[in-house]
C-alpha cells in the first residue's frame, strides 16, 4: 500500500524505514529538508510542501501525523483536512488526549474525511521490534489500513501463544488491534502509559532498596554489598517480575552501575496524568499510578537512585533524555 508520514523524527522515520522494508510505498514530509532528502535517498518519496504531499498521495489517501501531541498534531491535522477529500484517512500516532481524538474526528467526520487515533508503543526499538498498536475510529478505515498496520506491529514471532487464544480470533497476538470508536485506540495507550510509570516505580524503589543495603545505618550483620547489574540479568530469567522494562534495566545497569550519566530528574509526558484524571472521572481507586506520577514530580526537586533508574529506563526505551533544571 501507499502512505503519507508527516513526521520523520524517532518514531515516524522507524516507521517508514519498515513499511518500506516491508514492501508499502511512502510518501514522507517534515520541517526539516534534509530528513526529507535522507528518506528519499533511501527509497520514499520526498515533498516539499503539503500541498506537495498531499498531491503525491494516491486517492483514497491516508496519512499518518506523527509529530508532538498537542498543537503540532492539532495544526497538522487542520492543515492536512484543508487538502484531502471525502474517503481520506488521517492518522494521529502520537499521543494525543482522547477527548481531542473524538473533537477532531467529528469535525472531520462532516466532511467524509477517517480519522484514526493509533495509540503506538515501541519507542526506539519499534524498527526491528514491531510496534504494538491500539487503534481507534472507523472500522471501514481501519479494515482498509490493515495491511500497513500489519506490517509495523511485531507479529506472533517467538512469544508462546496465550492457551485458548487461537479460538479467539482477531489481530490482538499480532501486536495491534481495533479498540473501538474515535479516542478509544488513544485511551488505551493512555492508561498502558499510567501502568507504565507504576511498573517503572516498581523496578526503582526495589533497586534503591538494593543499592542502600550496605548502610552504615544498618547493624553489620545485616548489610549486603549487592550487585544489582546481576540482580536486574539473574531476574531477566524465569522471574515472574521479568519484562521488556527490567531488560531495559539490565542492560543500563551493566553499563554503568552506579547510572552517574543521570541526575535523576524525571519527566512525564502527559498520558499519566490524564490517567489520573480518568480513574478520578469513573471514581477508580488508582493509588500505585498517582504514586508513581508524583514521584516523578518529587524527582524534579531531589534525587535518588530510584530517580536515575527511572530516567535510565526513559532513555533505554525511548530515546528520552534527561531535561536539565531551570537555571541549572
Amino acid at each position: 500500500m501507499q502512505l503519507g508520514m508527516v513526521g520523520l523524527g524517532r518514531m515516524g522515520g522507524n516507521m517508514v524505514r519498515r513499511l518500506m522494508k516491508g514492501g508499502h510505498q511512502c510518501v514522507v514530509t517534515d520541517l526539516s529538508p534534509q530528513a526529507v532528502a535522507e528518506f528519499t535517498k533511501e527509497g520514499a518519496t520526498g515533498s516539499t510542501s503539503l500541498d506537495d504531499f498531499a498531491g503525491k498521495l494516491t486517492k483514497p489517501r491516508a496519512a499518518w501525523v506523527m509529530v508532538p501531541a498537542g498543537n503540532p498534531t492539532e495544526q497538522t491535522v487542520n492543515a492536512l483536512a484543508q487538502r484531502f477529500e471525502a474517503g481520506d484517512t488521517i492518522i494521529d500516532g502520537g499521543n494525543s488526549y482522547f477527548k481531542d481524538d473524538v473533537r477532531r474526528s467529528q469535525k472531520l467526520k462532516d466532511r467524509g474525511i477517517h480519522y484514526l487515533d493509533v495509540g503506538t508503543s515501541g519507542g526506539v526499538w519499534g524498527i526491528e521490534r514491531g510496534y504494538c498498536m491500539m487503534i481507534g475510529g472507523p472500522k471501514e478505515a481501519f479494515d482498509r489500513l490493515d495491511p500497513i498496520f500489519r506490517t509495523l506491529a511485531p507479529g506472533i514471532g517467538d512469544i508462546p501463544r496465550t492457551p485458548g487464544r487461537e479460538k479467539l480470533g482477531g489481530t490482538a497476538e499480532l501486536g495491534y488491534m481495533y479498540c473501538g470508536p474515535s479516542g478509544a485506540g488513544h485511551f488505551v495507550k493512555m492508561v498502558h502509559n499510567g501502568i507504565e510509570y507504576g511498573l517503572m516505580q516498581a523496578y526503582a524503589e526495589g533497586f534503591d532498596i538494593f543499592r542502600n543495603a550496605n548502610s552504615d545505618q544498618l547493624p553489620p550483620e545485616h548489610r549486603y554489598n549487592l550487585n544489582t547489574a546481576d540482580i536486574a540479568e539473574v531476574w531477566r530469567r524465569g522471574s515472574v517480575v521479568s519484562s521488556w522494562l527490567l531488560d531495559l534495566t539490565a542492560m543500563a545497569l551493566a553499563e554503568n552501575p552506579n547510572l552517574s550519566e543521570y541526575t535523576g530528574f524525571v519527566q512525564d509526558s502527559g498520558e499519566g496524568r490524564w490517567t489520573i484524571n480518568a480513574a478520578i472521572e469513573e471514581a477508580v481507586p488508582a493509588e500505585v499510578l498517582s504514586a508513581a506520577l508524583y514521584t516523578r514530580f518529587r524527582s524534579r526537586q531531589e534525587h535518588t537512585f530510584a530517580e536515575k533508574l527511572l530516567s535510565a529506563m526513559r532513555q533505554k526505551f525511548g530515546g528520552h533524555i534527561e531535561q536539565k533544571k531551570q537555571g541549572a
